[in-house]
């Protein structure tokens, strides 16, 4: 009876280890190699949270992983003054551009598709933490194919920080944290993790590497 018990408490314990387990995020890259962009047209984000920051924030952050990736990334200034003047000012009407149109303004290979849906802090009684959360989708311009898709998360609290002192040091902690929040775009450099995350090649489920790389073409 009690080896029995034993077994079943083995199984339910395996169990429950397999449904903790994720399963690595699979991708079929044969449209992404097939088109092998070199040239990527980044929109700007649509913003789902309810920080108006999230936006340009973000967008200020993605230039960085994409170049490293190894592809040519337009000039975010000049294609948010491009946009202006064709009467595009929103993140939601330039992302309802056909992709055909984009190709003929801009000539780049590829667009960059991101959505904030996370941004910013959230403060409880003895902690605050700020997160950002984004998608993203790269799309062929040419033919107007989705050849990827990707979501990361960051978060100020990864690294632990929870301080000593007892209780009155937490709450000391939390109100200083506040204050410096509240004065300054904290979501702004967990935003570039996030894009980080969201965007360099030679990860798992991540973007192929771009011409410009010297891994080019060997993922």
């Amino acid at each position: 009876m009690i080896v029995r018990s034993v077994k079943l408490l083995a199984g339910a314990l395996a169990l429950a280890l397999l449904g903790g387990c994720v399963s690595p995020k699979t991708v079929d890259y044969s449209a992404y190699k097939q088109s092998r962009p070199k040239s990527i047209l980044v929109l700007p984000p649509l913003n789902d949270s309810p920080d108006v920051k999230a936006t340009y924030s973000m967008l200020s952050q993605v230039t960085f992983p994409l170049a490293e990736a190894g592809y040519y990334v337009l000039p975010i200034a000049l294609v948010d003054e491009t946009f202006r003047q064709n009467g595009l000012t929103t993140p939601a009407d330039i992302h309802q551009a056909p992709a055909n149109k984009l190709q003929e303004i801009f000539g780049a290979d590829a667009a960059l598709y991101i959505t904030v849906t996370e941004y910013g802090t959230s403060y409880m009684l003895i902690a605050s933490d700020t997160v950002v959360t984004a998608s993203a989708k790269l799309v062929d311009l040419r033919t107007g194919t989705t050849l990827w898709t990707g979501t990361a998360r960051a978060s100020s609290e990864e690294s632990g920080g929870g301080g000593g002192g007892g209780l009155v040091g937490m709450l000391i902690t939390a109100a200083v944290k506040q204050i410096v929040n509240s004065s300054t775009d904290a979501g702004h450099p967990v935003a570039g993790i996030t894009s980080v995350r969201l965007l360099s090649a030679g990860q798992p489920a991540g973007l192929l590497y771009g011409p410009r790389s010297p891994k080019y073409g060997t993922d």
